[in-house]
């Protein structure tokens, strides 16, 4: 018996990781387009490397979701199967998830496959393959319809918030204004938004400086949820203080369990930009 645990890229965590798990875990990587290059968000990918070929491109980059053989490889290796993608709403990489699904199962009907789309990305994914992996450790083969149903509540009570503080890409994307943008920098503004249930993006707020911002984010935690006891994960790009800092905040504000802090892989890097912080919760 195979227990397998796939997630696309977005969830920020790599592969050699998990090593010596008991669980196989296999991430499907996606792909970023800066101009000619391509960069695939494997755990070999040299994330300043891309921003500063993102940096240097006049045009927008581009980011293409995995094809659902790639998916499809990855659910063949395992006997019970569950998949986390980015949220449906932001990529069509559910999408190609479930369309892997239907591939391997009408081929192995003997197979268990469930594909859950997170509506969220970076920790809350970390979040969920934590738990998967925990859930399915040593458990039988019967246990894969209620692993499925605890991992689906557990996924509706995560909350993903994060921080910009570069709006290069948001700018060349045409979704912000180029004078907006290098105002909020030259103010040292940054822009804090969370993920709806549905999985959109709501912009919540604004701060000024990195301890109104922490403190910010930690403010937009509690309100969103009670965080008694929660795991919490930070994803940083290229923002290692700032993620200890915010770590910090988060400890003083909030009763939360622990604190993990992870680096943002390709897919979250084009998103967040060079010192941006992603948290899931």
């Amino acid at each position: 018996m195979i227990w397998n645990v796939v997630s696309d890229s977005s969830c920020d965590l790599r592969m050699a990781s998990f090593q010596d798990s008991p669980v196989r875990f296999e991430i499907v990587p996606l792909r970023i387009q800066v101009g000619e290059r391509e960069f695939i968000d494997n755990d070999e990918l040299v994330i300043p490397e891309m921003l500063e070929a993102m940096a240097a491109e006049k045009a927008a980059a581009s980011t293409a979701c995995p094809s659902p053989a790639a998916f499809a490889r990855a659910f063949e290796a395992g006997d019970c199967t569950v998949c986390f993608t980015i949220s449906a709403n932001l990529s069509g990489t559910y999408n190609a998830a479930v369309m892997a699904r239907d591939m391997v199962l009408e081929e192995h009907p003997e197979k268990k496959i469930c594909v859950i789309d997170s509506k969220a990305t970076a920790g809350a994914m970390a979040l969920l393959v934590y738990r998967a992996i925990a859930l399915m450790k040593d458990a039988a083969a019967d246990a894969f319809e209620d692993i499925c149903d605890q991992l689906r509540l557990y996924q509706a009570a995560l909350r993903t918030c994060f921080t910009l503080e570069n709006f290069d890409n948001l700018i060349k994307n045409g979704r912000m204004r180029p004078l907006v943008g290098s105002l909020l920098h030259s103010l040292g503004i940054h822009v804090i938004a969370d993920a709806t249930p549905q999985g959109t993006i709501h912009v919540a707020d604004k701060a000024r400086g990195e301890a109104k911002t922490c403190r910010a984010i930690a403010a937009l935690m509690g309100a969103s949820k009670d965080c008694t006891g929660a795991r919490v994960v930070i994803s940083h790009c290229e923002n290692l203080p700032g993620a200890l800092k915010l770590k910090q905040a988060i400890h003083d504000a909030l009763p939360v369990r622990s604190v993990d802090i992870i680096s943002c892989r390709g897919l979250t890097s084009f998103y967040a930009m060079e010192k941006g912080l992603i948290i899931g919760y």
